[in-house]
């Protein structure tokens, strides 16, 4: 390789966490190519923004990170890679300061980031390979050349893709169909990650549950992964019909993979749930959340709703509101629906077969399902008070009058804080998993404890 006149580069990734393991793969590929990672973002020569397209206020942030970063950075070249680049590359192509936009696929290829520093170009250079080509699945996870000495959580890849078709949905459009990672990759990746010091592995994907290998479904690669020497396995988002009794009983009795499902419902409305094109009606959703909580201890269930699919009802609302309000759910993470150019949605309302809802009455929605979020994230975390849990500690940072904070997860996903004017004591909580005495939940709906076994000053182990 000819030796680069650019040097260094800095990444910045929105969306999800499977967006945040590929970016670490892909610095780790270009430090292997010589580059060296900044710090930060402005002192950079190479910036990647890795973006995400799941809705049109995601596509919106996008372009001001962008625009943002440009007039920041203007002797930077820019990057833009991932769902977003894969979606509307005509679009990016428009922004005045991009050097390079690369797809879902070719945001992989690190010749690609190389070959950007050669010349000055008029355009940007754009590799989008068309999603229903791509047959290829690349590594995410995050590595120990990128990760600090207080490592916590690592995101590890182990599907890509969707196959369920639900009728909003951009993911075939810009990842393609489902795939998954070989068993041995995967058992490899986690056994470095558990010996690099990493406490907790999250296994990401965009259809985590339907991770089949040649030999395993998800079930028996959880089985494989508990023989590792790692302390905490979590599963992101995973999809209803997939969470059955086998799952359930192996999560149950389980000492690494920790009590803690998101199952997004998207809607509470059967009629809308067809619409959607979802597998599965509203008895089935609660069936699952039921069982789950009547057999795992401690265990948190969140979910992902959306207002606004169009043809929704008033009355298909209340539904979905008094639904929710009846479920023992942990969060709620609200969405207005978008209508993405390509869905089978946006054929429909093209057609004239759906009318959409109108914006007014989609920022009402909205607003009362958030209320009702925090209705429920109160009532979750306050039976956490006057309980000790198991807290691995992640951040710490400095408040007004002396205040040291370091805050970290319980096993269910709880965010624990504790605080103390001793900073070299609240700066030994980072990277370590110790037991905390749950004292309080304040008005913003924080937790706070206080440790009740410190670890001795700068100790990481």
């Amino acid at each position: 390789m000819n030796e680069l006149r650019l040097k260094s580069v800095a990444a910045i990734t929105l969306g999800c966490k499977l967006n945040f393991a590929e970016t670490s793969t892909i610095l780790d590929d270009l430090c292997k190519n010589g580059w060296r990672i900044s710090t930060k973002v402005e002192e950079a020569d190479l910036v990647i923004i890795h973006t995400c397209a799941v809705t049109k206020k995601a596509e919106q942030k996008c372009r001001q990170k962008i625009r943002s970063l440009i007039r920041k950075n203007p002797d930077a070249r820019i990057a833009v890679i991932g769902c977003y680049s894969q979606l509307r590359p005509e679009l990016l192509s428009s922004i005045d300061g991009i050097d390079l936009i690369l797809g879902s696929n070719d945001k992989f290829n690190t010749e690609l980031y190389n070959n950007v520093q050669e010349t000055t170009r008029p355009t940007a250079l754009v590799r989008v390979t068309p999603a229903h080509t791509i047959e290829a699945i690349y590594p995410g996870y995050s590595l120990p050349a990128q990760a600090s000495k207080e490592r916590t959580r690592a995101f590890l890849k182990i599907q890509d893709g969707c196959n369920y078709g639900c009728s909003y949905c951009t993911i075939p459009l810009v990842r393609g169909q489902s795939r998954s990672i070989p068993s041995s990759e995967i058992i490899e990746r986690a056994t470095l990650l558990a010996s690099s010091g990493y406490r907790e592995i999250v296994l990401t994907g965009v259809n985590t549950g339907d991770y089949h290998s040649a030999t395993m479904n998800l079930c028996g690669l959880l089985q494989q992964l508990e023989k590792i020497d790692i302390r905490r396995i979590r599963i992101s988002s995973i999809e209803p019909d997939i969470v059955d009794h086998e799952l359930i009983s192996l999560v149950a009795d389980s000492k690494k993979i920790v009590p803690h499902f998101h199952i997004p419902l998207q809607s509470g409305s059967d009629t809308i749930l067809r619409a959607m094109h979802r597998r599965y009606d509203t008895a089935l959703y609660r069936n699952k959340v039921q069982q789950a909580l009547e057999n795992i201890s401690e265990c948190a269930i969140g979910t992902d709703v959306m207002v606004g699919f169009p043809g929704e009802t008033e009355a298909d609302f209340l539904l979905m509101y008094r639904f929710i309000e009846e479920l023992p759910l942990a969060y709620l993470h609200v969405f207005s629906c978008s209508i993405r150019q390509g869905t089978p949605l946006a054929r429909q309302i093209d057609a004239r077969e759906r009318t959409p809802v109108a914006p007014e009455e989609i920022a009402h929605r909205y607003q009362e399902l958030v209320k009702l979020g925090q209705k429920k994230e109160a009532i979750f975390k306050a039976r956490a008070v006057g309980k000790e849990y198991m807290v691995l500690f992640e951040n710490s940072k400095s408040l007004p009058k002396g205040v040291e904070q370091c805050g970290g997860y319980t096993r269910n996903y709880l965010k624990v804080l504790v605080e103390s004017h001793n900073q070299p004591l609240i700066q030994s909580l980072r990277g370590n998993e110790l037991p905390v005495f749950i004292d309080a939940l304040d008005d913003d709906l924080n937790l706070k404890g206080r440790v009740l076994s410190w670890p001795s000053v700068n100790s990481f182990s």
